[in-house]
């Protein structure tokens, strides 16, 4: 509906502007936005959700491939995130929040690290009872994988979301942030489930599932944190954590461990991330606050 559409639908017959009623068009035309934001959210939060699954459906049909592609984008995707967390959502959290920025990103990054030693502890030990039976990984593994990365992906949203209300130029480079990272997630974890005795159509239908959380992550956040500047802040301190955590403590040491005859690759394909997302925010427009 264009203003001039409005306008003419409601001028009166007496051709006094002052009589005219906007209530009811406007309330139209708020709609029309808020649906057109949200279809913006949506294309952004398949780019940074299920679109990541090719990594995990090449190692379903094309082994070889996977390893080539967890290669390159396991670097690249360090960069990437090293990049989106210095040179946007940091500076976003920054002004929103203040000092306390620092705080929740220290915060997210314990809590991170606790989170990921429970699991550690828990896949260790049911690994070492299911080993003596003939299995590198045991069946309780796989749901308690599945709840995680649920859960992860749920947050994915939300953070796609919280871009995407702060600045949408901000949501396009972190949606392409969260899809590069989760790309050589869902190989490794294509893998584990394969190695379980999973089915291939069972391994991609739970991992497509779990994906799909990060649309009621992202659909939610829009609808319930637009109403707090301060909201959208904390989720950015949030994400700057989130994503610091996993280019510093996994993606870098296994980059770090490459074998030797990939290092000067490693080194290219993280300068190229970092590169990528500068040049994303150079050529996207930018959009006010």
């Amino acid at each position: 509906m264009t203003l001039a559409s409005v306008c003419k639908r409601g001028m009166p017959a007496g051709g006094n502007p002052a009589d005219v009623d906007f209530t009811q068009d406007l309330h139209y035309v708020k709609q029309a936005a808020i649906m057109g934001g949200i279809a913006g959210l949506i294309v952004l939060s398949f780019i940074g959700s299920v679109a990541g699954l090719i990594g995990g459906v090449l190692l379903l049909f094309r082994k070889q491939w996977a390893g080539q592609v967890a290669n390159f984008s396991v670097p690249l995707a360090a960069g990437v995130l090293l990049a989106v967390s210095f040179l946007h959502l940091f500076p976003e959290a920054v002004e929103t929040t203040g000092n306390r920025a620092f705080s929740i990103i220290l915060a997210v990054f314990v809590v991170m690290f606790l989170v990921e030693r429970f699991f550690f502890y828990f896949h260790h030990h049911r690994q070492e009872g299911e080993t003596h039976a003939g299995h590198a990984h045991g069946p309780a593994v796989g749901p308690f994988m599945v709840v995680g990365d649920t859960i992860h992906n749920f947050l994915d949203g939300v953070i796609i979301a919280s871009a995407y209300l702060t600045n949408p130029t901000l949501a396009v480079v972190v949606a392409f942030s969260t899809f590069l990272h989760e790309t050589p997630h869902e190989i490794a974890d294509f893998g584990i489930f394969l190695s379980m005795g999973w089915t291939r159509r069972k391994t991609f239908l739970t991992n497509f599932l779990s994906a799909l959380a990060t649309f009621p992550g992202a659909l939610l956040t829009y609808y319930f944190a637009g109403v707090s500047g301060q909201m959208t802040g904390i989720l950015m301190a949030l994400a700057t954590g989130m994503f610091l955590y996993i280019a510093t403590t996994d993606f870098l040491p296994e980059a770090a461990h490459a074998p030797r005859r990939y290092l000067g690759n490693q080194a290219v394909y993280l300068l190229l991330g970092i590169v990528i997302i500068i040049g994303i925010g150079m050529l996207v427009p930018e959009v006010g606050h």
